[in-house]
């Protein structure tokens, strides 16, 4: 079967092979069909080395597609059934299951290390424990999570990391309050997504600050009150906030020197989300009588920051109630043979989402 595949840590192409064989099907395993799936700045990041990630490897963990087979003991999905790839997938019985913060849970992390695909040339493993950038995948169980026929596989594949993450900032990390002042630093799909989630909270001002002028544009479809370039922030929370800061700043590129702009842009007793995954060796600095005196949540939100099957439903709900646009976040679309063009839309920032139909 076809795949992309990322040979060496640091290469920034993928090579199209159609040697490469999905892996590790067994009990509690199931074989999924990808139809579609999104491109995720994470995936860059696995690529360049910022998200440790052995290699070589397939990218890809916002998928989605049907059931073709289902190993011993599944119950949960049949074949035919249509689902979206969950990459941080809940065991249920660890700790922080157990207190109910299923994002935290580690289960999902330890497949990352067991190769998921295999070729002629040796084994292959799949992104995060999935690798959607390919005809069919192998994944445990609990990575398939069923969707109904109304939801569109595009749509299904966004929800499955992009969306919940970028809604679940705003609305479960944050919880923001009706009538505040929200700032967003990074306007691709997640961060957009956390402008919707800002919107539905009720905030009063929501402003996207991005370098990208067609993401700022974009933002402001989404319910952005006002889009400026980073260099435009200073002056938008001194117009809008007096100079005091914003009640809430999610940062979503993932860099210490924009988490700290987003530290600086918060008021005193605000809430500064992290949304965006970084590197293990990009330190934020802080020193302790501002950490003291300013009173600043730092509240980092890993995928949504809650319940991820719960955050789907919802998620799925609100698109259907046409209180979220999701088909709008898929700005272009281009065939498996063509992902290097959708690397390139997402490293430009042309790109909110891009969508790899396969």
């Amino acid at each position: 079967m076809r795949a992309a595949v990322l040979h060496e840590i640091g290469q920034d192409k993928l090579e199209i092979l159609d040697d490469v064989e999905a892996v590790g099907f067994g009990p509690g395993r199931v074989r999924i069909r990808v139809r579609a799936t999104g491109l995720c700045h994470s995936d860059l990041s696995a690529m360049s080395g910022v998200l440790p990630q052995p290699a070589p490897f397939v990218p890809g963990h916002e998928g989605a597609g049907e059931i073709i087979e289902v190993g011993e003991g599944v119950t949960r999905v049949k074949p035919g059934d249509r689902v979206v790839v969950c990459w941080l997938p809940a065991c249920g019985v660890c700790p922080a299951c157990r207190r109910g913060q299923t994002e935290l849970c580690l289960a999902g992390f330890m497949n990352a290390g067991t190769p998921n695909f295999r070729r002629p040339g040796g084994d292959l493993f799949g992104f995060a424990g999935t690798g959607t950038f390919t005809e069919e995948v192998v994944v445990d169980a609990g990575s398939a999570v069923p969707i109904p026929d109304d939801v569109p596989f595009d749509i299904a594949a966004l929800i499955g990391c992009g969306v919940t993450t970028g809604l679940g900032a705003a609305l479960n990390t944050a919880d923001v309050e009706a009538g505040s002042s929200v700032a967003v630093i990074g306007c691709g799909g997640v961060g957009v997504s956390a402008i919707q989630g800002a919107r539905l909270k009720g905030a009063a001002e929501i402003v996207a600050v991005d370098p990208v002028a067609a993401r700022r544009e974009a933002a402001l479809k989404f319910g952005a009150t006002e889009a400026v370039s980073p260099e435009g922030l200073a002056d938008a929370k001194q117009r809008i906030t007096g100079g005091e800061g914003f009640d809430y700043v999610f940062e979503v590129v993932g860099r210490s020197a924009t988490a700290r702009t987003a530290y600086e842009a918060t008021r005193r007793g605000g809430t500064l989300v992290v949304v965006g995954a970084g590197a293990m060796d990009d330190f934020l600095q802080l020193n302790m009588f501002e950490l003291f005196f300013d009173e600043k949540r730092i509240l980092p939100s890993m995928y949504g920051g809650g319940d991820v099957l719960r955050s789907y439903e919802r998620t799925i709900a609100l698109w259907r109630a046409g209180r979220i646009d999701l088909a709008g976040l898929i700005t272009h679309r281009v065939p498996l043979a063509e992902i290097n063009e959708a690397l390139d839309q997402m490293r430009t920032g042309a790109a909110l989402r891009t969508c790899i139909e396969i």
